[in-house]
Formats: structure tokens, C-alpha cells, sequence
């Protein structure tokens, strides 16, 4: 241990004699320590993102989608026999999230005119499960079930045609049909710039108050549960076994993953990561081979200083190890100051706003990015100080001395 603190001891009085030299050879070393340090920030986030945007449209992992049918008549069970049964079975097994989602076209009155809305119609904890993210508002919470006007998460298509009313009002709108009913807007949803179709969310308990028996037949409800991955595959027949007992004889019950972690084991996100893995490959390599030019350059300019160092006794060990450890101890402190500009960048509000545009949980710096970024910096230093050390130990004295 005490060999090792005199090496870096004696590397980093060396630099300090050096350090012009040596400041212009790490200059590239902290650019390609910053770069690769902020591709895998970055791709952090980018990776946050698609995992968003994956779980949005089929749910976190694990989400059971429940299905049944008769497979002679082809018929699908009643709602209200099949929602009896899925809601024993939620309650059975503790599943703490769950919800029954389904489309259909709800009419609306604005100022201009009736319009045709397309509604998803869903149980409050869709929301979570599915990381329905607001722009303005709040989600729906189990108490808006029992409103006698019916709350609605609207897109903001629907929210500039009403005028863009500040939310703090409750403002309404009312919802055409046999018998007209008020319902307030609690949240908004973003819409893309190229978005302009209206659309809303209303819960299920709502819309069965408010629509016809043959507006409920028409509909279809998909059945989901979030459950933890690890538990998945031992619930599914025992869910199976209870609804299907439940429903009666002759019912053929389906319940099956369609998250993103559930294809095959295959990883949907393993293009982007050997993408990025790639990128920081080629930026390393790159730094990498600069740094080793710049290395031969001095040793050359220092061979009469090794010479004499190996006629006052120094082994060739030790020759070896300190030109190494010069690299080494150059290329940290580099990669030091370029984990620390890398967080500036990665952090900074415009490439979070950037990258990160629609991620609702942010992921922290990643401290894997900084170990990348350090051990990249020192595998750099060992690599670029090898070629030298070998070429300073392979000088013959006395041709050193003349030199």
C-alpha cells in the first residue's frame, strides 16, 4: 500500500512539473469522458421515456389482461356477471390495482355545436397503471365514482374548444343525449400539435348512471390487474380458475401478459441501449487513441530524465509503473472534471426538456454514468500509459544518457 501511495505520489509531482503538457494531452481526455458520461445519462432518460411510453398503452409489467367467452356461441359473458367475478377475484388475492377499460362515443355540447367525443370509459386506477399523464388538473380518485356529476378528463382539444377555463372554477359541460347531464372538468391530458380529434375519460361507475341498458350491452369492458412480475405467472391459472368457476360451465377464460416485458423474454429497449452503448464505445476508443500519441510524445521528450533515473538504481518495475501511473492519475483527475460537466449537462432544464419531454418520473443522474464515466478515464490512462511504459523500460541506459 505504501508503494502505491508513493507511485501516485510521485505521478502527481510529475504532472504538477509537466502540467502544461499535460493539461493540453487531458484536455480531449475530459471531452471524451464528458461525452461518454452523457451519452449514458441521456440514454437513461431516452430509456425512461420509451418505458413511458411502453407502459401507457399496455401497462406496467405485470398487467393481466382478463378475457372470456363462449367458444360455441362465440358470445361474450354479461358485464355484470364478469365484473361480479373479477372484483371476488381482486379482492381474493389482495391485487391492490385493477380497472375495467372500454371505448365508446360520448356526445357533448359546446358553444358551436354537438360533437361526438371519443370516451374511455375507466376505473380510477387506470390512471396509475397506465401512467396517464395531466397537463392541467388531477386524475380521478374513487370518490368521484359517487358525483352526481360525472367528473371528465379531458384532452386539451376539448379544453381550448371550451375556452380554456381555469379548472379552479369547475367548469362544465353538458353531455347530450335522452336525458342531458352536466358533468365538470377536474384534469387535462396534453395533446400533440397535430392532435385534433377530442377526446376524454369518464369512469365506469359514472357512465353506467348516466347511459342507457342498451348503451351498457353495446359496450365491451377489458379487464386488467397490475400485479408484481414475480407472482405473475403463479396467479394466472389460479385467476383463470376462479373467474371461470365464477361464470359457470361451458365459459372459456384467457389470462395473459401484454406488457412490454412480457415477449418471449425478448428486451424491447435493446436496440436504444446498443445504440448508446455503441456511441460511447466509439467516443472512448477515440479518446483513447489521442491520448496514447500524445504519451509516446512525451516519454520520447523524457527519455535522457529515465535514463538517469535507471543509473541512480531504479528497476525497471519501477520505471514501468510510474510512467503508467502518470497516465492513470492524469486521466482520473480528467475524468473527475468531466463527470462533473457532464451532470451540468445532462441536468440542465433545456435537455431535460429536451429529452425527457413527456417523462413524468425523471430518473436522478444515474450513478452508473458516473462509474462509467470514471472507470472509462482510468482504463484510458492504464491503456494510454502501457505503449509508453513499455517503450520507457525497452531504453538501454546508456543510450538514454546520450541521448
Amino acid at each position: 500500500m505504501s508503494g502505491l501511495i508513493g507511485a501516485i505520489a510521485e505521478a502527481w509531482a510529475e504532472l504538477r512539473i509537466h502540467r502544461t503538457r499535460v493539461l493540453l494531452s487531458l484536455i480531449g481526455v475530459a471531452v471524451a469522458v464528458t461525452a461518454i458520461t452523457t451519452v449514458v445519462g441521456l440514454g437513461a432518460i431516452a430509456q425512461q421515456a420509451t418505458t413511458e411510453s411502453y407502459e401507457r398503452s399496455s401497462g406496467r409489467p405485470a398487467t393481466l389482461f382478463i378475457s372470456a367467452y363462449n367458444p360455441v356461441s362465440g358470445e361474450s359473458p354479461d358485464a355484470e356477471t364478469i365484473t361480479e367475478a373479477f372484483t371476488t377475484a381482486v379482492d381474493r388475492y389482495a391485487i391492490t390495482w385493477s380497472t375495467r377499460s372500454t371505448g365508446s362515443q360520448v356526445s357533448v355540447q359546446f358553444v358551436d355545436g354537438v360533437t361526438s367525443v371519443g370516451t374511455t370509459i375507466v376505473d380510477a386506477d387506470y390512471g396509475t397503471m397506465h401512467r396517464v399523464r395531466l397537463e392541467k388538473g388531477s386524475w380521478f380518485s374513487e370518490a368521484d365514482a359517487d358525483r352526481l356529476a360525472p367528473a371528465l378528463v379531458v384532452n386539451e382539444v376539448v379544453w381550448t374548444r371550451m375556452g380554456s377555463p381555469d379548472l379552479a372554477t369547475h367548469p362544465t359541460v353538458t353531455l347530450d343525449g335522452p336525458n342531458p347531464v352536466t358533468a365538470v372538468i377536474i384534469g387535462v391530458t396534453p395533446s400533440a400539435s397535430f392532435d385534433e380529434w377530442p377526446t376524454m375519460f369518464m369512469l365506469t361507475d359514472s357512465y353506467n348512471r348516466i347511459s342507457t341498458p342498451e348503451q351498457q350491452a353495446a359496450l365491451f369492458p377489458q379487464y386488467e390487474m397490475w400485479v408484481p412480475p414475480e407472482i405473475s405467472d403463479e396467479l394466472t391459472p389460479l385467476i383463470e380458475r376462479d373467474i371461470a368457476s365464477a361464470l359457470g360451465e361451458g365459459w372459456q377464460v384467457n389470462v395473459n401478459r401484454q406488457d412490454y416485458q412480457a415477449f418471449g423474454g425478448e428486451d424491447p429497449l435493446l436496440p436504444l441501449k446498443l445504440l448508446v452503448g455503441g456511441v460511447a464505445g466509439l467516443v472512448l476508443f477515440l479518446g483513447a487513441l489521442g491520448l496514447v500519441n500524445i504519451s509516446l510524445v512525451t516519454v520520447r521528450q523524457r527519455i535522457r530524465e529515465i535514463g538517469i533515473r535507471r543509473s541512480f538504481g531504479a528497476t525497471a518495475g519501477r520505471v514501468f509503473f510510474a510512467v503508467m501511473m502518470e497516465s492513470v492519475v492524469a486521466t482520473v483527475a480528467a475524468g473527475v472534471v468531466g463527470v462533473f460537466l457532464s451532470v451540468l449537462i445532462v441536468k440542465s432544464p433545456m435537455v431535460t426538456d429536451l429529452i425527457g419531454q413527456g417523462v413524468t418520473d425523471l430518473p436522478a443522474f444515474p450513478l452508473e454514468a458516473a462509474l462509467i464515466g470514471l472507470g472509462a478515464a482510468t482504463l484510458v490512462g492504464a491503456l494510454a500509459g502501457l505503449l509508453p511504459a513499455v517503450v520507457a523500460v525497452r531504453v538501454k541506459v546508456i543510450d538514454a544518457i546520450r541521448y
